[in-house]
């Protein structure tokens, strides 16, 4: 049962999303060089005809050009997408950078239960610039100041998951945080979006029952990594959503009461920067 619920949770609303949408469409063609505006890359990576059928009929609860948009993300840079699961954000962010790159993690458990969708993006040799990583959280090791932006998507809230099968390796979420803290560069964002949980209650046991979380704690988890809050966005709030459904149940999935935080690290104090003295 336990394999069963990490199963869906990997598939629905914790990153990537499997049977529900028409049939796979294998692209082999390469995407076109991305223009110089970020919109215009943004919305070119969304209409790109390479892209595969099941993430297209995501595209509408999924909604990526706010997110990407939130993202603020352009032609030339590195990005990190966090638990990434089958790889919808992965390639949309490869579209985009072109000649920047994109790492695309994830830990055992989403690269095992994700690993249809996962491949069906890198068929064929598609999105040569995606770097893949699956290690567990405790093993990331990213290169300090390499990246300018991040993104958790529906999945933040499973550094508190932990199943009593083993099926899911526990997340020192700190540490997490902190690894992706010291890989941005100063001034260097990431976007969360997650499903919102009531406040209250024990961050393991609403996580394991609901798979949700409290935006409070989640702030505070980010701020204590040493992130500021740069930006909050409404795009995915739903009040219809009272909290109290698991996300992957059939009346509130793909519409539930979502926030969307952008945070920032900061760039360092002019009196961090200066070097010498007056002579």
């Amino acid at each position: 049962m336990a394999l069963a619920v990490a199963a869906a949770a990997l598939a629905g609303g914790c990153g990537s999303r499997h049977g529900d949408a028409p049939g796979r469409e294998a692209a082999s063609a390469r995407a076109p060089a991305p223009p110089d505006d970020a919109a215009t890359a943004v919305k070119a990576a969304i209409a790109n005809e390479a892209r595969l059928a099941d993430d297209r009929a995501q595209d509408e609860w999924r909604k990526p050009l706010t997110v990407l948009t939130f993202l603020q993300v352009k032609p030339g840079m590195r990005v990190l997408d966090v638990f990434a699961g089958g790889g919808y954000y992965t390639e949309l962010l490869s579209y985009v950078v072109g000649d920047g790159a994109v790492l695309a993690y994830n830990n055992q458990a989403y690269a095992r239960y994700a690993a249809k969708d996962f491949e069906a993006h890198f068929a064929g040799g598609r999105l040569p610039n995606v770097k893949r990583i699956e290690a567990e959280a405790g093993d990331l090791k990213l290169v300090p100041g390499e990246l300018d932006a991040a993104m958790f998507i529906r999945s933040y809230h499973d550094v508190y998951w932990h199943p009593k099968d083993g099926s899911w390796a526990p997340v020192d979420g700190a540490r997490l945080l902190r690894e992706v803290f010291n890989g941005l560069k100063p001034g260097g964002v990431v976007v969360v979006q997650d499903h919102v949980a009531n406040p209250g209650g024990e961050p393991q046991e609403v996580v394991g029952k609901l798979h949700r979380i409290d935006p409070e704690l989640l702030k505070r988890d980010f701020r204590a990594a040493g992130f500021v809050l740069d930006a909050e966005s409404a795009a995915f709030r739903n009040a219809a959503d009272d909290h109290s459904l698991p996300v992957f149940d059939s009346r509130i999935r793909y519409h539930t009461d979502d926030v969307l935080l952008r945070f920032r690290k900061p760039l360092p104090a002019a009196s961090d920067t200066a070097s010498g003295s007056p002579e």
